[in-house]
C-alpha cells in the first residue's frame, strides 16, 4: 500500500476517501497499534493462564488508555489536515462529520 518513501495511503471510514500520511505519521500510528495488539495478546495469555481478575482488569485499563491516546493523536492529525483542508475548500459537511465522530468517541 506504500505510495512512496515518505507518503502512505490509508482507507478512512468511508471507503471512497483516503488520507495521505507522511512516513513518520504512518510509522507512529502503526507503532502504537502494534503495542496495543501486543497488550491485547498479553491479556489473552493471562486469561488462558487463569490470571487473577484484578491483574487482568489493570491490563485492560492500560489497553483502554493506549487506545484513547491513539484516538487523540489520530483526531488531532485529522483536524489539522483533513478538516482544515476541507473547510478551506468550502466543504462544510466535514464539520458535521467531525461532530458525528466526536459524539461517537464521547459515548
Amino acid at each position: 500500500m506504500e505510495k512512496s518513501a515518505d507518503t502512505k495511503h490509508c482507507p478512512c471510514a468511508d471507503s471512497h476517501k483516503i488520507k495521505e500520511r507522511t512516513g513518520q505519521e504512518y510509522k507512529d500510528l502503526i507503532h502504537r497499534l502494534n503495542r496495543i495488539e501486543g497488550q491485547v495478546r498479553g491479556i489473552k495469555g493471562m486469561v488462558e493462564k487463569d490470571a487473577y481478575c484484578t491483574d487482568i482488569l489493570v491490563q485492560v485499563a492500560a489497553v483502554n488508555a493506549a487506545l484513547n491516546s491513539f484516538n487523540k493523536v489520530l483526531l488531532a492529525n485529522h483536524i489539522k489536515t483533513c478538516v482544515t483542508r476541507d473547510i478551506r475548500e468550502g466543504k462544510e459537511e466535514t464539520v458535521d462529520e467531525l461532530v458525528a465522530v466526536l459524539q461517537k468517541l464521547m459515548k
